[in-house]
């Protein structure tokens, strides 16, 4: 049974190119302008879409973390005051959805909570992803799926049983499994890129793959093992500050990986043996005993 589905227009699946996400996330610590910079490296890439991620820091902050003191460069801060710092809200949001408009660029982004769902409503982006943190919480399930959206369910720090229980509660149609591993950056022994065939063959949906890991090689063989859909966090600079920049990518590394996946895309041909047109002046040329 052939699998596709659709984002923004572009039909994603079985047979079609890979659709690749440049994950801004917060890597632009709350600065506009680098937002900004960064959407133009994604296009510049090649990329298909970019992604965000927004959330209500009072809701989606476990309450063990909110008074944890950290070290910021808004000062010697609690954790829940840094991540209001770095949340955009609907003025920078108004000014995303212009500025991706502008460069033809589809954009959506990660929702932690059911405010944060409410508020992205008013942009009618075409995706939602559901981050490795949120796979547990089935009222933030219910509430995304009641959009009608498609719905991307990122599975890191989860176990099998937890997936198939996610599963169930969003229900299998307008979904993609993404594969990932929650360390950041990944060991290349944790990424287990196997288990892409895994939910393959366990879960009647397309599966991608979110990388946390330094380098770009493993995220293409993702591609080949079957991942319709790559995220890879993106970043100006791997020296900038936040949690998230050691384990991205700087605009000239997504340039190849853009161009990487896409010639192992074309690659990987259908599965049919042929003889090509190329091919005929050699086997003329070569080919002693015609069969």
């Amino acid at each position: 049974m052939t699998k596709e589905l659709k984002i923004a227009g572009r039909l994603i699946g079985d047979g079609h190119p890979t659709y690749i996400v440049a994950e801004i996330g917060v890597n632009h610590n709350g600065n506009l302008e680098i937002a900004r910079k960064m959407i133009d490296a994604a296009v510049h890439a090649g990329v298909d879409a970019v992604k965000f991620q927004k959330r209500t820091p009072e809701v989606s902050t476990p309450l063990e973390q909110q008074m944890q003191m950290r070290e910021t460069p808004w000062g010697y801060i609690t954790y829940l005051e840094y991540r209001r710092k770095v949340e955009f809200g609907e003025a920078e949001y108004r000014e995303i959805d212009r500025y991706c408009k502008k460069c033809n660029i589809p954009w959506f982004a990660s929702v932690w909570d059911e405010p944060s769902v409410d508020f992205l409503e008013r942009f009618h982006t075409p995706a939602y992803k559901i981050p490795s943190a949120a796979l547990t919480d089935h009222n933030l399930l219910r509430h995304l799926r009641k959009t009608g959206k498609l719905l991307i369910l990122s599975t890191g720090m989860s176990t099998i049983e937890q997936i198939k229980v996610a599963v169930d509660v969003l229900g299998s149609e307008d979904l993609v499994i993404t594969h990932a591993t929650s360390t950041y950056p990944c060991d290349s022994a944790e990424l287990n890129l196997h288990m892409i065939g895994t939910l393959s063959e366990t879960f009647p949906c397309l599966i991608g793959y979110s990388g946390h890991e330094v380098g770009l090689v493993t995220s293409v063989v993702a591609v080949a093992l079957g991942a319709c859909m790559i995220e890879r966090h993106l970043t100006l600079d791997r020296a900038m500050w936040g949690s998230d920049q050691s384990a991205s990518v700087e605009p000239g590394g997504f340039e190849r990986l853009v161009k990487y996946i896409r010639v192992t895309k074309a690659a990987l041909g259908d599965g049919v043996k042929k003889v090509y047109e190329s091919e005929m002046p050699s086997l003329n040329k070569l080919r002693r005993v015609k069969g």
